[in-house]
């Protein structure tokens, strides 16, 4: 898919998550992503998890495809190459993306004395320009207080980042839009995205707001299960635990089907008085439920029904360590083709994840893997700026920039 963007040009300036995965979501499509960082390498150069001699398998991770040009940011003459750089001429050029803060240098006020058609791209922690990330929004939005065991007080914070990857794709969808709107018009601009708002958003969008404000309510914990529906986790004989799903009709009826509860189910809802058609009615009844279907798995091995449940087509999954999902899972391994096993310099080798857009009309193209800082320094200055190796040489001996450490 590598031909949907060729020819696109975006300089990135970033650490963490979000505004790295946009980067790297462009550059799987086929963009030139050239990631600027200082000498030493950007914030997250060394973010966990690292390997045993310290290479960050997270940087490695977020910066597949991009090129990387290592320079001094607080050196006057390096801000100068990073304005140059971003504003280079070209119809798919001048494109910049950041969460490093706009100002100075790099502001869209600065870059558009140099480029009148710039289009920067930057995402803020909150939409007053403070500090936030994930761990510090999902408390402020009340989410973990609603995730843990039922009648529990103790808030339970959530490891997924899932505001720093929402965010990140709504930073490539932004820069993808403001260009064609470039396109159409000639006119640049610039686009700011804050990470709370992306949260606070989302909270809406879920209904949970106006589940506080309409109804009046402050939802409760509700341990493992799914709320608003049925879905609830169970041990079965061999102490595995695994997670069932009766969120729509057809899953409801195949799973009470395939465990042979159809007939106490229809006398639960009778002596309930509730139509367990429905999904609401189903989250309602789900401890009676529960109470129903526990003895079913726990007098079975995971083996005993695993086979007929996927023939049946029932949604369900077993609860795995990220390495038991490593080991055991085939859509984290090269038999799923958005995964090939690739070389990371000074990591090693091992299944790397490309784009997971399937398009028609494109091939998929294998992954590529990040860049040793400075990689592409030299290329950079002298392919897109148009130095000659003479000024190139002066800059690195001067230690305005720098190629790949030998």
């Amino acid at each position: 898919m590598a031909g949907l963007l060729t020819g696109m040009r975006v300089v990135e300036g970033s650490a963490f998550v979000a505004a790295p995965l946009a980067g790297m979501t462009l550059a799987q499509m086929g963009a030139d992503v050239i990631r600027f960082d200082r000498l030493e390498g950007g914030l997250d150069a060394a973010r966990w998890p690292v390997t045993a001699d310290g290479a960050s398998l997270f940087w490695a991770g977020l910066n597949k495809g991009k090129r990387s040009f290592a320079v001094d940011i607080a050196n006057p003459r390096g801000q100068e190459l990073i304005a140059e750089l971003i504003c280079a001429p070209g119809p798919d050029a001048g494109l910049f993306l950041t969460n490093l803060g706009a100002r100075g240098f790099m502001s869209h006020s600065s870059l558009r004395k140099r480029r009148a058609d710039v289009i920067v791209v930057s995402l803020l922690g909150t939409r007053q320009g403070g500090p936030a990330v994930d761990y510090s929004i999902n408390p402020a939005l009340g989410f973990p207080m609603a995730t843990g065991p039922e009648g529990s007080a103790d808030p339970v914070a959530h490891i997924l980042p899932g505001w720093d990857c929402i965010a990140g794709n709504m930073l490539a969808m932004g820069l993808l839009a403001a260009e064609r709107h470039r396109t159409r018009t000639g006119i640049g601009q610039q686009v700011e995205i804050a990470l709370k708002d992306v949260g606070a958003a989302m909270l809406g969008n879920l209904g949970i707001i106006g589940e506080v404000v309409i109804n009046g309510v402050d939802r409760p914990k509700s341990g493992n299960a799914l709320y608003g529906a049925y879905g609830q986790d169970f041990v079965c004989a061999d102490g595995r635990r695994i997670m069932v799903i009766g969120l729509t009709d057809r899953q409801w009826k195949g799973l009470i089907e395939a465990t042979g509860t159809t007939a106490a189910m229809a006398e639960l809802a009778k002596r309930l008085e509730r139509d367990l058609r429905r999904e609401g009615e189903r989250y309602l009844a789900r401890t009676e439920i529960t109470a129903i279907l526990a003895p079913w798995f726990a007098a079975r091995d995971v083996g005993d029904f695993a086979d007929a449940f996927e023939a049946a087509g029932i949604t369900w999954s077993e609860f795995r360590s990220f390495a038991e999902a490593v080991r055991l899972d085939p859509d984290l391994s090269p038999d799923n083709p958005i995964f090939t096993t690739l070389d990371q310099p000074g990591v090693g080798a091992y299944p790397v994840a490309g784009s997971p857009f399937h398009f028609s009309a494109q091939n998929r193209d294998d992954p590529r893997p990040a860049p040793r800082l400075g990689e592409h320094t030299e290329a950079i200055l002298a392919d897109v700026l148009g130095l000659g190796s003479g000024e190139i040489g002066a800059l690195m001996d001067a230690r305005v920039v720098a190629g790949p450490a030998q």
